[in-house]
């Protein structure tokens, strides 16, 4: 397996975390559940901060052992299979899972733990519709026997996770609303208020065994001090949802948190990395609730601003996304739009009155937003992103 991730990052075909791993299934298709077999599994799932979330809980494990972990985000069955093979000697895993494949995860890895961060529309190009994935999440989960770590404030993860014998609910937030708009289960519409969110069926937002403080946060009503190094309230809820799981799997609260503490970036992700001679703060958003989280950190600010968007297979063939992105919140920044879908990019920034540069290549982009003395933000999405963060 090594050796064809090898021959395939040579190649420059990816970064040869999956080849070896396909390759591995067509030969013994069974591998997979050997692999996790081994050891203690906890899959992560969710439209949004499955990368970052899996990170944090990943480094809170590694306070009680090896840990297994598919850090890139190859996160199907290849990409597992490749990561546990390459740790063999893990106790602990921690592995990202797409949220379309997390029941067929489920049966070929048998986890003792999921954390369900979020659901939203997402590729509807080439994926399922939100409540569909619910569904299929919470039937998945009905006859599972280990923990479900869930976010309490998302009444489609709500739904599905219900269905677990055993959930511990953690209080993730919820910045885009827009596919949550009714119940899940009776299809009325929801109520949200400083309380959280409940449906006149009786559904309701239920209470958090976890949740933030202003010094870190509380869990099973234990205060823990958690200092981040990640920026964004979005990402104190992902590690927050990391802390509740690597509890329940026994770690030492005050332990896991200062773990969760160390980690500062997450595969290129709110680094500031050298493009052309500027000093480049990258971070990706591929959809509207990614969009909405980010937005939420960078409004305000004066650094220049480039958004670059794709439209490959990876990011969903259709870009029509972007208006559901509130755009408007830039106006008065000084932004470049950039990619391969930059005219799509520029007439939704014009609807929303925001003055912007048209530079299709986005490193170019970049040098163009550059000022003295001054970083360039930089929101992309994911094959711009990862062509720019290939080039560091």
């Amino acid at each position: 397996m090594r050796a064809v991730n090898a021959a395939s990052r040579a190649a420059h075909l990816g970064e040869g975390t999956v080849a070896g791993g396909r390759l591995a299934l067509r030969m013994a298709p069974g591998l997979a559940s050997h692999l996790a077999s081994r050891r203690a599994v906890t899959l992560v799932s969710g439209t949004n901060g499955k990368t970052t979330t899996t990170a944090c809980l990943a480094a809170a494990l590694s306070t009680a052992g090896p840990v297994a972990t598919n850090a890139t985000g190859a996160n199907m069955l290849p990409g597992h299979v490749a990561a546990l093979g390459a740790a063999r000697s893990a106790s602990f895993a921690a592995l990202e899972c797409d949220e379309v494949w997390l029941p067929n995860a489920m049966v070929a890895l048998s986890p003792g733990a999921v954390v369900l961060l979020n659901l939203s529309r997402d590729q509807l190009d080439r994926t399922s519709e939100v409540r569909h994935v619910a569904r299929a999440w919470r039937g998945a989960l009905a006859a599972f026997d280990g923990w479900c770590v869930a976010n309490a404030d998302d009444p489609l993860v709500v739904y599905a996770a219900s269905a677990a014998p055993r959930a511990a609910w953690f209080a993730g937030g919820l910045a885009f609303r827009s596919d949550a708009i009714a119940c899940p289960a009776c299809v009325r519409q929801l109520v949200y208020d400083d309380a959280g969110w409940r449906c006149a069926c009786g559904r309701q937002r239920p209470e958090p065994d976890a949740e933030l403080t202003d010094d870190g946060a509380t869990v099973d009503g234990l205060r823990v001090a958690m200092h981040l190094e990640l920026p964004g309230s979005f990402n104190a809820r992902n590690a927050l949802g990391a802390l509740l799981c690597a509890v329940r799997l026994g770690v030492e609260p005050a332990e896991a948190a200062l773990a969760i503490g160390t980690v500062t970036e997450v595969a290129g992700r709110f680094g500031a990395v050298a493009i052309e001679g500027v000093e480049a703060r990258l971070m990706l958003a591929k959809n509207p609730a990614g969009w909405a989280a980010l937005l939420d950190l960078v409004e305000g600010e004066a650094t220049p601003l480039v958004i670059a968007i794709n439209a490959r297979l990876a990011d969903g063939r259709d870009p029509s996304w972007l208006y559901d992105v509130a755009f408007e919140r830039l106006a008065g920044r000084d932004v470049v739009a950039a990619g391969e879908r930059v005219e799509d990019l520029s007439a939704r920034l014009y609807y929303a009155g925001v003055e912007h540069r048209c530079v299709p290549d986005a490193r170019a982009a970049i040098s163009d937003a550059a000022r003295a003395d001054s970083r360039v933000d930089v929101i992309a999405n994911y094959t711009a992103f990862s062509a720019l963060n290939g080039g560091r």
